[in-house]
């Protein structure tokens, strides 16, 4: 009988991303902002004037403060743009979403289910870093959330990412 990996790895290829960075008081509110402003831009805000279309996982970038105890305010979400607009995106015209080129990624991922808090983070980066142990392959410091269904979903898909050297 076989069990489910704890973890994996995986390598994503290099792309253009659009991203909002937002730094309200909680994690929630946070990613909750940054969505709704994406979604505007994916649902016709850009100088297209059309849907652009879903992709996912919508990915957000954290930092833990230097005691690593708690996040930074500071959360940067991204959404990768769909294949047609890779080469010429769209631009938005909200103008605290920029697109980004974002290098390859090679990172170490555990899947998790139901709502994103800071809580909740804390204990997945927690809980991945025991089935690692000590190594020096991964960034410490700045991990990824990548949500995979709506945040209205109660136990969406969800994956904390740890970021390969």
């Amino acid at each position: 009988q076989c069990e489910e990996a704890a973890y994996e790895e995986r390598q994503y290829p290099a792309g253009k991303w659009a991203c909002v960075t937002m730094g309200e008081p909680m994690y929630e509110q946070s990613i909750s902002m940054s969505f709704m402003k994406l979604m505007r831009y994916i649902c016709k805000e850009n100088s297209v004037g059309c849907h652009l279309g879903m992709t996912v996982p919508v990915l957000n970038e954290i930092h833990l403060t230097k005691e690593g105890t708690e996040l930074e305010r500071e959360v940067l979400t991204a959404y990768y743009l769909p294949g047609e607009f890779q080469q010429n995106p769209p631009v938005p015209m909200d103008p605290e979403i920029h697109i980004t080129e974002r290098a390859p990624l090679r990172v170490i991922t555990r899947v998790f289910y139901g709502m994103t808090t800071e809580e909740t983070i804390l204990r997945e980066i927690s809980l991945l870093w025991g089935l690692l142990g000590s190594t020096d392959t991964v960034l410490q410091g700045t991990y990824i959330v990548a949500s995979y269904e709506n945040p209205s979903v109660p136990q969406r898909r969800n994956e904390i990412w740890f970021i390969c050297q």
